[in-house]
Formats: C-alpha cells, sequence, structure tokens
C-alpha cells in the first residue's frame, strides 16, 4: 500500500466536502471523474461518486480523504506516469 507522505505533494484545500472538490475541480479544462477505489500513485481513492480529478499541465490533482482528518485536495507534480494511466483507462 502507497502512502501519501512519499509523494511530494501540496495540499490546495483541507477539510473540504466531496461536493466541494468536484466544484472546484471543475474550472480545469482536462479532468476524469473516477470510482471509489480507484488506485493512484498506489492509493486507494475514497469519497462520494463521482470523485472528480484534474490534470494540471504535469501534475495531478485528487481529492485524498484522511478518515479522522477529512478530505483534502491534493496536487502532485510531475505525474504524468499516473495522467497517462488514467488518461487510458477503460
Amino acid at each position: 500500500m502507497g502512502c501519501l507522505e512519499s509523494l511530494p505533494y501540496e495540499v490546495l484545500l483541507s477539510k473540504i466536502s466531496f461536493k466541494e472538490s468536484r466544484e472546484f475541480l471543475s474550472r480545469y479544462q482536462e479532468k476524469y471523474d473516477i470510482e471509489p477505489g480507484y488506485r493512484m500513485f498506489d492509493l486507494n481513492i475514497i469519497g462520494v461518486p463521482p470523485i472528480r480529478v484534474a490534470v494540471d499541465g504535469n501534475a495531478l490533482i485528487f481529492p485524498f480523504t484522511k478518515p479522522c482528518h477529512g478530505t483534502f485536495l491534493i496536487r502532485v507534480p510531475e505525474a504524468m506516469e499516473e495522467i497517462e494511466r488514467l488518461r487510458n483507462r477503460k
């Protein structure tokens, strides 16, 4: 299992709702809706579907929920491998 702390990430928003996350990510031109359980960076993404993620250049932005701490909007730079996997999923 992966660990968020092992990634070079930036917190864009903290303690937000899934709705707030979707609305924030709607402003990005390249965005995708994924189902709970989708794995990115070896992390299981959890939340209320649809879970929106966005691409910002070479960075991937996604909601990450830490039990007992809430949901955060995370930006991981230089995430081309995960972005390509997201673009090519079926």
